[in-house]
Formats: C-alpha cells, structure tokens, sequence
C-alpha cells in the first residue's frame, strides 16, 4: 500500500510500519492519525501479516505529537469525534502483536499511540512524556487510561501531572517499555525483528487467543477474565494447532503450525 505520511512494508510475516514525516518530528497531524487507521485496517485484513513494527523515520523522534498551532485553532467540538482516541482502540484491539520501536522522543500523542501497543522497545536515548496540561489540555488519546493501566495510578498521576519527561532508564524501571538497546537505530530494528521471529513462530490463533485474553480480562473484574481466558483455551484446544504443539513436543520436533 501507498501512504503520503506512513510507510507499509511487509516482509517475512512482519509489516514495518513508519510514522514517514522526520521534518516535523513525526507529528501526528490529522491526515497521519486517518492513514495510521486506513494502514491497520489494511492489515488487519491481510492473513499474511502476523506481527506489526511500528516505528518512526529520522533519528530525533520515533511521534512528537500533534501540533501545536492546530491544537490551538481547533474547534472545542472536535474533540467530541475522538479520532485519536479511534485509532488507538483500533491499534490496541488489533489481533496480533503490535511491537513499538522508539527511537528518540515519543512524547503526547506519540507516547499515547506507543501505549496503543503490546510491547515497546526503546533506545538509550530515547525520552517519553505526557505535557499535556501545560497546554492547559489533558492526554486525550488514551494516555489517562492506559498510562494509569500501565504503571500504577499514582506514578500516572505523577507523570501526567507533572508533565515530567522520563529518560530510557525511568521509563523501563517503571515498565513504561520493556527492553532499553544501545543507541544504534539498526540494533533496535533488530531487537524488534527477534522478538517478531519469535511470536511469528507460535500457534497464530493461541497468539490472538493470549492477546484477547488479556485485553479483555484487563477491562473487567478477576472472575469475568478467568472466564474470557477459559473459554479461548477452549476454542485454542479446538484447533489443528493444538495437536500439532503437542505432538511436535512428544516427538522432539519444532512445531509446523498451519494457523488451523
């Protein structure tokens, strides 16, 4: 596919998805939030991805957010269509792994849309923020909510409150990210293609099935989770996969699953 603003590569099982505007920092202008859907939707669609990179270009910032001079010409009822907000579900509820590769800033609207995915992986200089309210606005593209899910109530509170930018190291140690490489845009390209290789080798539908699990029970009580999980364990025992895991696993052999 063909985007102004994005990048749509597929190879191997993998789509590299590339916040494609290194002159603006990667800002998250309204035409780049209506491709970035168009873009998940496309993939969504395609059996033949299994996995997600998302990325930025350049080498300053991985989404700068939006900018600030539309923010303040908008219209107050915009807000009400929450297309950011849209998007971020659609990312989040995507079927398969989405792994995030920060290199640099993700800072408001870029940090809510790294938030949007399973895993993010970050270089050493990598810095990550909420400055909303000095705008006199809040994160209104999920970042209240998911950030709060993410690293406790109180460090979101500190964070968001605060409007306080947190290098590679703090935003690990928080659980903000899961995994700090060198400062080498290749290593972390790499780090991200291992970690796809890996989840591209299990059962694609226990892979989903372990994704809506744990979406879905995180959005409810203990009990309603542990029946959501019950009943994909259920549909993953009904499937080809499954006897294929188990007797790959009884005759000393990898798996070949078929995604049946």
């Amino acid at each position: 596919m063909s985007f102004k603003n994005l990048l749509y590569d597929i190879r191997e099982s993998i789509l590299y998805l590339t916040l494609n505007r290194p002159d603006t920092h990667n800002s998250l202008s309204p035409a780049m939030w209506d491709e970035l859907y168009q873009a998940i939707q496309a993939a969504q669609a395609d059996a033949s991805v299994r996995v997600i990179i998302l990325t930025g270009a350049g080498t300053k910032a991985f989404a700068s957010g939006a900018n600030i001079e539309e923010l303040h010409t908008r219209n107050y009822l915009k807000m009400l269509q929450s297309t950011a907000s849209k998007v971020l579900a659609e990312f989040e509820d995507f079927t398969k792994p989405i792994i995030c590769a920060i290199n640099g800033y993700a800072l408001g609207g870029g940090c809510e849309l790294a938030l949007a995915c399973d895993i993010r992986i970050a270089t050493e200089r990598s810095r990550f923020g909420l400055p909303e309210l000095s705008l006199g606005i809040i994160p209104g593209a999920g970042g209240t909510q998911r950030l709060a899910r993410l690293v406790g109530i109180g460090k979101a509170k500190e964070l968001i409150f605060t409007g306080r930018i947190l290098d590679a190291q703090e935003a690990q140690h928080i659980g903000l990210i899961n995994m700090t490489t060198a400062n080498d845009p290749a290593l972390l390209l790499q780090e991200a293609e291992v970690m796809a290789k890996q989840m591209i080798a299990k059962a694609p539908w226990a892979l989903e099935l372990a994704k809506l699990s744990i979406n879905q029970g995180m959005a409810t009580q203990f009990q309603t989770g542990l029946l959501i999980e019950r009943l994909a364990e259920t549909i993953a025992f009904s499937t080809q996969d499954r006897l294929e895991g188990t007797l790959a696993f009884l005759e000393k052999r990898p798996p070949d699953f078929s995604g049946k």
